[in-house]
């Protein structure tokens, strides 16, 4: 069995909580990490501060995240590690693939994600037709840009 992609590495993990700012006091005020942008999306209902921790192709982001409506869906707050994104070397080949395999990936598609990447997400929950899925886990996965794919390239070279 080919893989006609690569799991890069880490590209962000994402955090939720009723209140964003408790979560900036933890990671911003006292961890240090530096805010690079702000996201707000009605249709995911989300209000999220974009966050760092390194730089350059290995930078690794943090998204904080609230709900902008406690009652509607996603309740991005309602699971504290809301999820983790992945890079990827190929991500429509991924999906392709993925889901010949009887992966489940959530509704949404391929579409532009809060840092501007082309994203789409795994499922959490299997279902008859797809059985595969995160495990209660919503993975994101990320087109890595091309000075990331090279410097993972150069990494594992």
């Amino acid at each position: 069995m080919t893989r006609p992609f690569k799991v890069l590495g880490i590209q962000q993990i994402a955090i939720g909580s009723p209140d964003k700012q408790r979560l900036r006091t933890l990671w911003v005020d006292m961890l240090g990490l530096e805010v690079t942008g702000n996201f707000v999306s009605e249709r995911e209902n989300v209000d999220e501060d974009i966050c760092a921790i390194g730089s350059g192709p290995f930078k690794v982001e943090v998204d904080l995240m609230q709900p902008l409506d406690p009652d509607k869906k996603p309740a991005v707050h309602t699971t504290p590690l809301n999820h983790v994104g992945l890079w990827i070397d190929k991500l429509p080949e991924a999906v392709e693939w993925l889901t010949a395999q009887g992966v489940r990936f959530a509704p949404g598609g391929i579409r532009k994600g809060a840092a501007g990447f082309d994203i789409c997400f795994l499922h959490p929950k299997a279902s008859a037709e797809f059985p595969i899925a995160g495990e209660g886990v919503l993975v994101e996965m990320v087109q890595a840009p091309p000075e990331v794919v090279a410097a993972f390239a150069r990494l594992a070279g």
